[in-house]
């Protein structure tokens, strides 16, 4: 039998009315003005494999790129969460060991009870993960406070096939890129600093977000998405 190569892809669904009615609820969110009492945060995670260099890489020169060993001796994973605010143009970047509710939970509880501590409500725009709920504050609080926490929280999740309307998605991208790829980190300790030193770097020269996909656009250019009405 042939052996094809097959290629992925993010396929979108059909016309899908819940699709819809989720993208357009992230989207008007991106559209209001930038209000401190109802911030908009973005969240996204994802997992780092942790490598020790087992040679010494040999430091580039003038004339040679840096050389490092093919060999190297696996140390576990990390998770890396990215929170952001698009219109502030903030963002931080938190390392753990790994990503569960009780973890998501006590991220969150920490930026509710310091950065947010004086909002009405915080705006959460995140995926659909199953650590992103509600309930995985009472699984790391005691009832009184986790209800405390989720008053104080409203969700915008991201419609399945839709991430890329996470803007911490694509500010992941751009951490991963910048300051992940190509690296070996040996340890949670050394991973955090360089991702802090990251953002902190690009909160000191970047902006707010300019997002430019609204409401009318989708309409238009996602037409194929939305269900045709039979009059």
């Amino acid at each position: 039998m042939t052996q094809r190569k097959i290629q992925y892809w993010v396929i979108p669904p059909e016309a899908d009315a819940e699709f819809i009615a989720s993208m357009e609820e992230v989207l008007d969110t991106y559209e209001a003005p930038y209000n401190s009492e109802y911030p908009v945060l973005c969240m996204d995670e994802q997992p780092v494999q942790l490598h020790k260099e087992v040679r010494q890489p040999i430091p580039a020169t003038r004339k040679q790129a840096r050389r490092v060993d093919y060999e190297y001796e696996r140390c576990g994973t990390a998770s890396v969460f990215l929170f952001t605010e698009p219109l502030s143009g903030w963002r931080e970047v938190r390392v753990r060991d790994q990503r569960t509710k009780v973890d998501w939970a006590i991220e969150m509880e920490r930026l509710l009870t310091t950065r947010y501590r004086s909002a009405r409500k915080v705006i959460v725009v995140c995926d659909n993960l199953n650590t992103h709920t509600k309930g995985a504050f009472y699984e790391a609080f005691p009832a009184e406070k986790a209800r405390s926490l989720v008053r104080q929280i409203e969700f915008r999740y991201t419609p399945i096939h839709g991430s890329w309307l996470n803007i911490a998605e694509n500010e992941l991208s751009t951490m991963t890129r910048q300051c992940i790829t190509g690296r070996r980190f040996e340890s949670i300790r050394r991973l955090r600093a360089e991702t802090q030193a990251w953002s902190k770097d690009s909160n000191r020269k970047q902006r707010g977000v300019d997002w430019q996909f609204k409401v009318q656009d989708a309409r238009m250019k996602l037409k194929s998405l939305y269900p045709k009405i039979k009059t």
